[in-house]
């Protein structure tokens, strides 16, 4: 099949997100299984200045916003490691920007026509460069208007009357709400501007818009599926995916073992696999080393993570004091917002010599951290899939999780009773003290060095791959196209 898939950033391109390794994942495990791929993604800065092979084009495309005329060129590269093309839709007004989507005052006050304006762009270079595509797979909110252009505006073009849509919602939370007059820009009839439809609250929903238009819906985790059909966890959009239900499925993200495997990870001091742990104990020491940490046989408990409460820094916090008083060491990489800055730097200077604190981003330290721990820490609010989980299973590390989206369909909690097929911890109740006593449960078991050593090894042996997840969307593309 001819299949485009088009997000808003992808890996090797542009990132500031999981979205991006997906994004940038998917297209290659797909063309292996024999399928033409496109990529479209606009041309931001970050890509221009990037050192990747680009190519200019002589397409040029107009695009009607609203009533002016923007104007966009196309650019291309080849997808790295794949024989599939990307394609960028360059209009320096609207991307050749510092950042993505922000600036640390906010979003930029004009995303709703830069998405507008990408959304119909992609549409308009398929029908320069005359793609005759089977699925168009979008990504997200901010091209969640190609299904509703497709079944209106476009549909009585023939290169596009016999494309379907697949919709993936990456996280529910972010729905790209505008207010409603920049319906205005999209060209679209007032008539659809409804609560069935692209109204929400009196705002222009542009993730609704991709919920009740596309053929297919799917999302990052069959957890999340079910658990954004309820109240709790619906954003407001509970009711139009319940309506959807019998379209909409799970399928868990892949992890690129390429990139993380200790085996031969090239960011770590030592490598190793599940039939030889001595590098592992080589990161530890180097762990310990990094953070000034005492060279202590205490369980390291390491995090990499966003500092926000949706991550369960609410209820870390809350119960530190108390944790402090076990046998451990605890060591973090992360930034975001200020609070949870401040609640782990106070919690650096009274912990000196228990606690290593990096409030920054940095791949190296994150890889280390995942090799080094000898648990790892995810006790989020909701997770609508996780990576750091399928990470650390593959290094030895064991999960401490909360039991939701992703987190809950990846990790087996170990209850005493089920050896042979626990990868981790797991608790269920959003609370400092569900939290709590399922990391005194870890650091219990951990003593135990011939359960550990078992469970270790459960998780090593998982395979999260994107060629599994790949297949899970070729049996999806494959029922589609009939």
């Amino acid at each position: 099949m001819n299949i485009i898939q088009v997000a808003s950033e992808a890996v090797p391109f542009a990132k500031t997100g999981g979205l991006a390794d997906v994004a940038g994942a998917l297209p290659i495990h797909l063309e292996q299984l024999k399928h033409k791929i496109s990529l479209f993604v606009p041309f931001y800065r970050q890509i221009k200045e990037s050192k990747l092979k680009l190519t200019p084009t002589n397409i040029g495309i107009e695009v009607k916003i609203g009533d002016k005329t923007s104007k966009a060129k196309i650019w291309t590269a080849l997808i790295p490691e794949s024989k599939a093309t990307a394609y960028f839709i360059q209009n320096d007004e609207y991307y050749n920007r510092d950042n993505l989507y922000s600036t640390s005052k906010g979003d930029y006050p004009d995303n709703s026509e830069r998405f507008i304006f990408f959304s119909r762009a992609v549409l308009e270079t398929i029908k320069a460069l005359n793609i005759n595509a089977d699925i168009i797979h979008c990504h997200d909110w901010q091209t969640a208007l190609i299904p509703v252009y497709l079944k209106t505006i476009y549909n009585s073009d023939p290169l596009f009357k016999n494309i379907k849509t697949v919709f993936t919602i990456h996280n529910l939370a972010y729905q790209g709400l505008f207010w409603h007059w920049d319906m205005k820009l999209t060209g679209f009839d007032w008539s659809l501007f409804n609560w069935k439809q692209l109204e929400f609250w009196g705002k222009l929903n542009f993730l609704k818009g991709g919920l009740v238009f596309s053929d297919i819906l799917t999302t990052v985790s069959p957890k999340y599926s079910h658990e954004i059909q309820t109240t709790e966890f619906g954003a407001g959009l509970d009711g139009v995916l319940r309506e959807r239900q019998a379209n909409l499925y799970g399928i868990i993200n892949g992890v690129e073992y390429t990139d993380w495997n200790p085996e031969s990870d090239k960011l770590i001091p030592a490598n190793y696999n599940a039939t030889g742990m001595e590098g592992k104990y080589t990161c530890r020491k180097s762990l310990q080393e990094s953070q000034n940490l005492p060279a202590s046989n205490a369980p390291i408990i390491g995090m990499v993570t966003r500092l926000a409460g949706q991550k369960g820094l609410d209820i870390l916090v809350e119960i530190f004091d108390e944790l402090m008083k076990e046998d451990v060491q605890f060591v973090l990489l992360g930034t975001g917002e200020e609070k949870y800055h401040k609640a782990m730097t106070d919690i650096q200077k009274k912990y000196k010599k228990k606690t290593g604190i990096n409030l920054k981003f940095d791949n190296s330290l994150a890889h280390l951290i995942t090799a080094g721990a000898d648990m790892f820490l995810m006790p989020s609010r909701y997770e609508p899939c996780g990576l750091n989980q399928l990470y650390s299973l593959k290094y030895g590390t064991p999960p401490i999780v909360r039991e939701t989206g992703g987190l809950a369909d990846t990790i087996t909690n170990y209850d005493g009773s089920n050896l042979k097929t626990a990868t981790g911890f797991s608790f269920r109740e959003h609370t400092g003290q569900a939290l709590f006593k399922t990391i005194k449960n870890a650091l219990s078991t951990f003593q135990n060095k011939k359960v550990w050593k078992q469970i270790v090894k459960n998780g090593m042996k998982q395979d999260w791959s994107w060629k599994r997840s790949a297949g899970e969307y070729n049996k999806l593309y494959l029922k589609l196209k009939g």
